[in-house]
């Protein structure tokens, strides 16, 4: 009778591998990164372009709505050619209600240079609030060709 043993006494190699420390090694990686994945996911969603900006057309039935942030901080909305002064508050109202009514309706950022990163993200996240689900950005083509 054959067993792990030929006649020598020597062991021979076994030709199967054994999965269970794999097994193991896989579940706790898995547990690992399901505790560690929901802290990755903080910040506003923002959808990045992939490849070189280009102009956005617009439908003139279909305008967008521009959010402008000036160098003092202040908010300004304008639809079409009616630009008006808000406050964040006022801002959010008036896009939720432009919302209601043309759902669909793209969403701008127009901010200053200037202006602290953090009060555009602190905009975004009230858009994101409101309703919008994707915010586009505005910006000046580049002077350098």
């Amino acid at each position: 009778m054959q067993g792990p043993f030929n006649r020598s006494g020597k062991s021979k190699p076994m030709g199967e591998i054994n999965v269970v420390p794999f097994i193991d090694v896989m579940l706790v990686l898995l547990v690992i990164f399901m505790i560690t994945a929901p802290m990755l996911t903080q910040g506003v969603q923002v959808d990045l372009p992939q490849v070189t900006s280009e102009p956005i057309d617009t439908q003139e039935d279909n305008e967008p709505i521009i959010i402008s942030v000036d160098r003092d901080g202040g908010y300004f909305i304008t639809l079409g050619e009616d630009s008006t002064a808000v406050s964040l508050e006022q801002m959010a109202e008036r896009v939720t209600a432009i919302l209601q009514r043309r759902p669909g309706t793209p969403v701008m950022v127009r901010g200053d240079r200037n202006v602290p990163y953090g009060q555009i993200v602190l905009l975004m996240s009230t858009l994101q609030r409101s309703g919008v689900a994707n915010v586009g950005l505005l910006s000046e083509p580049s002077q350098d060709g």
